[in-house]
């Protein structure tokens, strides 16, 4: 607010499904309640559409960032490609990005529900 950050918040730990929609759409009452002047979003495609789950919409795997004011909100998004690093004894990828150029940044972009 006012040029300070007040606080940062994660998602609590949720359920896939319509309690990790509730969840992305509750965050909101968080910046109106505190008076937010400024507020920064940021989520990665996969993970939203997985867990809501929805159709991916836009790049993907795709890191996506909305910087939004009273006065509306701008749309950065930040594509990569995942490079394989190594895997565990039970099968879990250790990746790194490998970015891609992103597009320009999009004024009033749309970003999915329940963003």
């Amino acid at each position: 607010m006012r040029g300070e950050l007040v606080g940062m918040i994660c998602l609590r730990p949720l359920k896939v499904g319509q309690d990790a929609c509730v969840g992305f759409a509750e965050l909101a009452n968080f910046a109106a309640v505190a008076g937010a002047d400024e507020i920064v979003l940021v989520w990665e495609t996969s993970d939203e559409a997985t867990a809501c789950p929805l159709p991916i919409v836009g790049p993907a795997p795709c890191l996506n960032m909305v910087l939004a004011t009273r006065g509306g909100h701008v749309l950065h998004q930040f594509p990569y490609s995942e490079q394989l690093l190594s895997r565990n004894c039970e099968g879990w990828a250790l990746v790194a990005p490998d970015w891609r150029p992103a597009p320009a940044p999009q004024p009033g972009g749309e970003p999915p529900p329940p963003i």
